[in-house]
């Protein structure tokens, strides 16, 4: 499960209307039958116009000033195996959100406890996802894209005179290239912006900084996980616990689905990984014969290919160690972890 969660994107003035991003987010919409839309959804309600979704959001919006962001994004990924679990419905995803979003919630330090209902929110189930530059199939084929790139300026030139050369033989050299690209999609290869084939439903959410009163901030992007000021004599609680919440997100869904979690696929693997590489390798070469082989094998399907680790002691070079450890990130981040 890849979480992430990002501020409204307008430089440092978020003065601007959700209505951009809610647009962007109905585009899967535009050649899809009115019957057959995927609607806005919150706690309560399945269906919601995206008219409403900018109305709520816009007008939610009370003492925030030019520097502070109306709203945030947070973009909910399972993987391959975990969508595989739920059967890839949709339904069971919004049961999903609803219980994650609850995990939200607690995961703010106040001093009245922040529940559901403080939270205004609308997501949308996205059903497609498409290649980007850090995926497996487009770092692999980059060089079969920079050489067919280079032969058709070539094919160019010749065309418009600026050079001298065989055009027959430059398209046939393209088309080897083509033919000879690692990664393809019914025999077309891979390239960034490219549907990726398989499930691939993942949710985009909405949240406004503001409570539902519109009287309070609560932002998940606070610098502080838990902290305490003194304002007017009284003691008042800030901050949020992102740790908590993704760990707390990762534990609801295995619950809720009964979901038999691999290290590597793990909120806590990341984040060892991320601190310390040394003791995540340390962790995955102790775990048991069975989850270690399962581990291995998610690794090397998303492309990182790890080398046999002595379960006594982890004997890598700092440079390969840091290598494997953005492998691995590269992969956590892209999705591909648990295929």
């Amino acid at each position: 499960m890849y979480i992430a969660i990002s501020a409204q994107r307008q430089g440092e003035n978020f003065s601007g209307s959700v209505s951009d991003f809610v647009k962007y987010l109905e585009k899967e919409n535009e050649e899809i039958s009115p019957e057959h839309q995927e609607q806005f959804f919150n706690q309560y309600n399945d269906r919601i116009s995206a008219e409403e979704v900018i109305e709520q959001i816009d007008k939610n919006t009370t003492k925030l000033n030019k520097k502070d962001p109306k709203f945030y994004s947070i973009v909910v990924s399972p993987s391959q195996r975990e969508l595989k679990a739920i059967n890839n419905d949709p339904e069971k995803l919004r049961e999903y959100i609803r219980e994650m979003m609850k995990d939200y919630a607690a995961s703010f330090h106040r001093n009245n406890e922040v529940k559901i209902d403080d939270i205004k929110y609308f997501a949308k189930i996205e059903r497609e996802r498409t290649f980007k530059g850090n995926d497996k199939e487009i770092r692999e084929n980059q060089p079969y894209a920079t050489k067919i790139l280079k032969l058709q300026g070539e094919i160019r030139d010749i065309e418009s005179g600026k050079a001298k050369g065989n055009i027959k033989v430059l398209k046939k050299e393209i088309k080897r290239l083509e033919m000879d690209a690692p990664h393809k999609i019914n025999g077309k290869r891979i390239v960034r912006g490219m549907k990726k084939e398989g499930m691939q439903n993942h949710v985009h959410i909405i949240v406004s900084h503001k409570d539902a009163t519109n009287s309070n901030k609560l932002s998940p992007l606070a610098k502080n996980k838990e902290a305490e000021t003194i304002i007017n004599g009284q003691k008042v609680k800030q901050g949020f616990n992102r740790d908590k919440f993704f760990a707390a997100a990762e534990k609801t869904f295995d619950k809720k689905f009964n979901y038999k979690r691999n290290f590597v696929e793990s909120y806590k693997a990341r984040n060892v990984l991320d601190k310390n590489p040394k003791q995540f390798f340390a962790m995955l070469a102790g775990l048991p014969t069975t989850e270690k082989q399962a581990a291995f094998k998610m690794l090397f399907k998303s492309g990182v290919n790890v080398p046999t680790i002595p379960t006594n002691k982890v004997q890598l070079a700092y440079k390969a160690l840091m290598k494997l450890k953005r492998g691995v990130e590269t992969a956590i981040n892209s999705g591909s972890i648990g295929v």
